[in-house]
């Protein structure tokens, strides 16, 4: 008899079962199946879920692989229309949105060579992963406006039903949605970027508000303060609820007649003037420009129209990724994919607090009215308070952009043109040529042939014209308007109007034209470019645009609150991690600077690469170069910045971030070597070449200011973090400990922040510390708080760059947790630091009974709320004898192994982010 085979795994038959009740292809489910097994030992046994359950794990998984061979294999193809999508896979998984693109950016770095090896390169952009997270919250927050507006206007808080139900008209209220949803063909800039989504809102909340009969208005027109703006013939309509919501009256007349022009196609109706109409919804409304259907809402035509929208609202394209109308039954920014109903008729739109953008929950007040004192409803106040959502901020912003930017002219200022005008050659008209050739790769309006036609979220060709065109206009204006104060305060401060080697540098343009660009993307709240996209466009580095943020908000005062923090979340992004990744041109300035570290950064490949001049921009985006005047010469822009570099990698950085605006504002100027020099530095020696001279400094090389400008704000970030890590972990008596640790590392082993995240060395730090303090302080414990910051990402305690030697003698590397990381790495490079913190005869550094801890009558450290202004510290009050490192043979006999270690022990958690019982397996492990 022979044996029977084994029974097969649970996982795979699980993963069969799924794809079954799916109805996936056998193609799709037979290659999903064999990259699941490929990398089931990197899905499955990985530590990156956290407390996660092992079904939860399994599931998530699931959903990863399946997603990612649906959309890579069928990319193309002629049945890619009848594909799995991606909300059905997580309907099938029970799994939210966020929980899964938050766990999908792990699993796609654990197994990027296999993606990699079979669907080629460029993998990542085709998943389209980070665009479909952007649209998810971008829906969400239209839903959640969408869902209170409507309550606001339609819904009556006297009907005895509760505050916020959507049941007394549930069919109008959907309806709107539906053909939100359906105009997306007609429209496409309402999936763009948010401020447009609002505008066509508003646009369909007017059309309702004069087709829904009046009886289901929450308000009447005699002094409603939802209509308060009146003409002679009645309110304005129009008018008012641009008051309301922040719109712009013509913008919305524009989408007005887009959407009447898509009513007579779907519905088969015509349009007839309402001033014609003598209609009950109507009275006392100025109708002069407003638009009527008579079959539009009417009982006898409603639901045939309703179905109409169903079935229009139905999509094959990116967007089919999710079930669009899922959003308005539950527009909660954690979508759930599960236990949801496409019935519409049980509805409901809870009152919804909404969420402060990066930064803790406050109100502030109305940004758009008279500022005045503060009021409250106990005070009988009558000053109104809003909370700032992403949907206030973007309206906000989007108002000063049409206000103080848009009414500015199109070309230099005459004030411009006499500074461009007094360079050794005449610039004007290459600053002109560089800012169409720049512009025209960020926002691209002629097809690239480079896409072949695809309208993906990352194709070009996803921006329409009228829109790029309006967003090249406003950036356009933008940066001249900076550049013209730039050039005052560099002419005041030099006391010349000859500003050649600035204004013909062409790093300096291209780090103002995309920092414009990006203010520009971001007060419209796009969710088709997201930084980096503006630097890899722009053949720019994470560390170029470091050196112009500080002077784009200096010199542009009427910048508003959101977009100075935008700025600052972006700075934040540059010093932590972005602008020491491989390709970034720190490397090429850190090679003048630090002559040491040249041999390490050849080895390790990190120097950039050079610029792209602007004929091959030119040549990248395939528009015609006779479209615009002749692009200034390879040999000018080599001749004013030699420092060559690459554009930014591809992370794309959409985690919140906390600011340092009103901390750093605090911090007087630091007094150690990298602290910056109060005398004033020349914009142009920020960007000039690193070889340069600078001309302010005698002997110092360019690179040197550079480098020591960037140190410095490094120094002030981990400092704030370190501050509020020891704080939360409830030892501020470490947090000078940890600082100076910190710092010893930036200057004296750079190379450990090579290719790592700054977040990576504190949390090293400030357990090496409390090991040599003999604090009771494990790692799991730090990691748990470090969570708690609002700057936390999981890859930076799950996913550490290691580099190692492979059997050939070549280079490789890998990424390991972070108690890895410290034992392998941090510790034998940064031991002499710590063990300089212990005192002769191995008293604990901080033991405030020791004698000799604190000198009687010397002066006190001071308070680390101005870190990083520290001195050294005096130890005797009648001499001058400061704290020395110890001699090379106590720091031998400390570390003898008797003595305390200064390693994570296997004792304690192995990895901070699972349980007992997997610390126990992973410890079996180590010892057999």
């Amino acid at each position: 008899m022979e044996p029977q085979p084994p029974p097969p795994p649970a996982v795979e038959t699980h993963f069969a079962d799924l794809c079954k009740e799916l109805e996936v292809d056998e193609g799709v489910a037979g290659e999903a199946a064999a990259l699941l097994e490929e990398g089931k030992d990197v899905f499955l046994t990985s530590p990156s879920f956290g407390s996660k359950s092992p079904e939860d794990v399994e599931r998530l998984c699931f959903a990863f692989v399946l997603y990612c061979v649906a959309k890579l294999k069928g990319k193309g193809m002629k049945e890619e229309s009848s594909r799995v999508r991606l909300w059905k896979i997580l309907e099938g998984c029970k799994l939210k949105y966020n929980d899964f693109f938050k766990e999908s950016q792990q699993l796609l770095s654990k197994i990027d060579h296999v993606l990699r090896s079979r669907y080629g390169t460029d993998w990542e952009d085709q998943l389209e992963l980070k665009q479909l997270q952007s649209l998810v919250n971008l829906l969400a927050d239209a839903s959640r406006f969408y869902c209170k507006a409507f309550n606001e206007l339609f819904l009556s808080t006297s009907t005895g039903q509760e505050p916020g139900s959507t049941k007394s008209n549930p069919e109008y209220f959907c309806f709107g949605w539906l053909f939100f949803l359906a105009l997306r063909s007609k429209s496409p800039e309402l999936y763009k970027d948010l401020v447009s989504c609002i505008h066509g809102l508003v646009a369909i909340l007017a059309i309702l508000l004069i087709h829904v009969p009046a009886k289901f208005r929450s308000f009447t027109i005699e002094g409603s303060s939802h209509l308060i703006k009146q003409t002679v013939r009645g309110v304005d309509l129009l008018a008012s609820l641009c008051h309301n919501y922040h719109t712009s009256e013509d913008r919305l007349k524009e989408m007005m007649g887009k959407f009447h022009k898509a009513i007579e196609v779907f519905f088969s109706t015509k349009a007839v003037r309402a001033s014609e109409c003598k209609l009950e919804t109507l009275d006392k409304i100025d109708t002069d420009g407003l638009i009527y259907f008579r079959d539009l809402l009417d009982k006898e035509c409603f639901h045939s129209n309703f179905e109409k929208l169903e079935k229009l609202s139905s999509t094959t394209s990116w967007e089919g990724e999710l079930d669009l109308k899922r959003f308005l039954i539950n527009n909660d920014n954690i979508i759930s994919a599960e236990n949801s109903s496409r019935d519409f008729t049980n509805l409901s739109c809870p009152k919804r607090v909404f969420e402060t953008l990066a930064s803790p929950t406050k109100t502030i007040k109305n940004m758009l009215t008279v500022p005045s004192s503060p009021s409250s409803p106990v005070n009988g106040g009558s000053v109104k308070v809003v909370q700032m959502t992403p949907v206030t901020s973007a309206m906000t912003t989007a108002k000063w952009l049409r206000g103080v930017i848009s009414s500015l002219p199109e070309k230099p200022s005459s004030k411009l043109e006499k500074f461009l005008s007094s360079c050794d050659t005449d610039l004007t008209s290459d600053v002109t040529k560089r800012v169409s050739i720049i512009l025209e790769a960020i926002f691209p309006t002629k097809p690239s042939g480079h896409w072949g036609g695809s309208m993906g979220l990352n194709c070009t060709n996803a921006f329409d014209i009228p829109w790029a065109e309006a967003r090249k206009m406003e950036a356009s204006k933008l940066y001249y308007r900076v550049l013209e104060a730039i050039c005052r305060a560099e002419s005041l401060n030099t006391n010349v109007n000859n500003l050649t080697p600035l204004l013909s540098n062409e790093r300096f343009h291209r780090c103002l034209i995309a920092c414009s660009a990006e203010l520009v993307l971001a007060t419209h709240k796009t969710v088709i470019m997201m930084f980096p996209a503006v630097l890899e466009s722009t053949g720019l580095t994470a560390f170029d645009l470091s050196k112009i943020i500080e002077n784009f908000v200096r010199h542009e005062e009427s910048l508003p609150r959101e977009l100075k923090r935008h700025l600052n979340s972006l700075e934040e992004q540059l010093l932590e991690s972005m602008a020491w990744e491989k390709g970034s041109s720190l490397y090429n300035s850190l090679v003048v600077a630090r002559p040491s570290l040249a041999s390490e950064i050849n080895r390790l490949g990190l120097l950039a690469e050079s610029m792209p001049s602007l004929d091959d921009i030119v040549a990248r985006q395939n528009f015609h170069a006779e479209d615009l005047p002749a692009t200034p010469s390879k040999k000018r822009a080599a001749d004013s910045d030699e420092n060559g570099d690459s554009r930014s990698p591809k992370r794309l950085c959409i985690e919140p971030r906390s600011t340092l605006v009103d901390q750093i504002s605090q911090t007087p100027p630091a007094k150690q070597s990298y602290t910056l020099k109060a005398k004033w530095r020349p914009l142009q020696s920020t960007f000039a070449s690193p070889t340069v001279s600078n001309l302010v400094g005698g002997n110092e090389k360019c690179a040197e200011v550079g480098v020591h400008i960037f140190f410095s704000k490094i120094l002030k970030l981990a400092a704030i973090r370190i501050r509020n890590l020891c704080e939360r972990l409830r030892h501020v008596e470490q947090t000078e400990h940890v600082y100076n640790i910190f710092k010893q590392i930036l200057d004296q082993q750079t190379t450990l922040f090579f290719n790592r995240h700054i977040d990576q060395l504190i949390l090293c730090s400030l357990y090496g510390v409390a090991k040599v303090s003999q604090l009771t302080l494990t790692f799991k414990e730090i990691v748990n708080n470090y969570k708690r910051e609002q700057q936390c990402i999981p890859e930076v305690f799950r996913s550490v760059f290691v580099v190692n030697t492979n059997h050939n003698g070549g280079l490789g590397s890998r990424h390991v947790d972070i108690i890895v990381f410290y034992n392998e790495v941090f510790v034998p490079a940064v031991k002499p630091f710590l063990v300089a913190l212990i005192p002769s005869g191995g008293a604990h550094p901080d033991n405030k009974k020791n004698p000799n801890s604190q000198i009687p009558g010397s002066p006190k450290s001071p308070p680390f709320s101005n870190l990083p202004d520290m001195s050294p510290k005096k130890v005797s009050s009648s001499h001058n004898v400061y704290i020395s490192p110890l001699r090379q043979t106590k720091k031998d006999a400390l570390l003898s192994p008797s003595s305390r270690s200064f390693y994570a022990c296997i004792g304690e958690s192995t990895h901070a982010y699972q349980s007992p019982s997997e610390d126990l397996a992973a410890i079996n492990n180590c010892l057999n």
